[in-house]
């Protein structure tokens, strides 16, 4: 595509955003605070479209997102805080300084000396903290991932990653002698659970550092769990139904079995 022709795109697209804040009831209405909510249901789409992995619900989902951006742009046009140049002069800067291995003389071997460069660079212009900017509205298990990513990029990390193995045993150690000191009954009712709830955390916190230490996207890792459990789960309740029974009178032994089943034929169609 010609250069022409992205410009031409994008000025048709502030243009109409122009329109719709002029002529559109809804899009009058729109504030940030409105539109987050919808920004953050977009942004699920489009990791959603991903996961498919179909090229054109992504385009469209960038689209929509695309749409976004401009809306902000516009809002922030109308109050005099910043506008579309804004926005762009803004990542255009940051995106030069901290590459400074492309744009300036800075020598880089691989893509850890590029993410350490990022996050030195980063506290050379004003961030306190290593950490900071990763927004605390994240979903728990993304954050945590993220707050590793972030450490790994100063150098607080495992030497040898296989040694995360030790502290994951470690960890299920530790909620195995808290869960010793629970009775069933206090658990049940949530009483003295805060500890167990501790050391269930740095448990998980171990397990998707494992993930990220061995290059899995603990996230996408987990919804590939998350899509095959449903896939066959809902393959048990078909077979249930197509029985004549129904689920919620069936014992454990009863479902089990059909779920192994399923989970064999599902196995043998790979």
């Amino acid at each position: 595509m010609k250069k022409d022709s992205r410009l031409a795109a994008f000025k048709e697209l502030l243009d109409i955003m122009d329109e719709l804040r002029e002529k559109c009831p809804w899009d009058r209405k729109q504030t940030f605070e409105s539109l987050r909510k919808l920004t953050i249901e977009e942004t699920y789409e489009l990791a959603d479209a991903i996961l498919k992995k179909k090229p054109a619900e992504i385009k469209d989902e960038l689209g929509d997102l695309m749409l976004h951006i401009v809306f902000y742009a516009k809002l922030g046009a109308e109050s005099k805080t910043f506008n579309i140049t804004d926005i762009l002069n803004s990542i255009n800067e940051k995106l030069v300084t901290r590459h400074p291995h492309v744009f300036g003389d800075t020598m880089v071997t691989d893509e850890e000396d590029v993410m350490e460069n990022w996050e030195k660079i980063k506290l050379r212009n004003g961030k306190r903290s290593v950490l900071d900017g990763i927004p605390k509205s994240l979903p728990s298990l993304i954050k945590a991932n993220r707050l590793q990513e972030k450490v790994h990029g100063v150098g607080f990390d495992w030497e040898d990653r296989s040694e995360i193995w030790e502290k994951i045993n470690e960890e299920i150690g530790e909620v195995k002698e808290e869960l010793l000191k629970l009775s069933k009954k206090e658990i049940k009712e949530y009483r003295g659970k805060e500890k167990l709830e501790e050391e269930i955390g740095d448990l998980l916190f171990s397990i998707i550092n494992a993930a990220r230490l061995y290059g899995i996207d603990p996230e996408n890792s987990l919804e590939r769990t998350n899509k095959k459990f449903i896939t066959r789960f809902q393959k048990m309740e078909m077979i249930i139904m197509q029985q004549g029974k129904k689920l919620e009178y069936l014992s454990l032994d009863e479902m089990n079995k059909i779920w192994e089943d399923v989970k064999n034929e599902m196995r043998s169609d790979r």
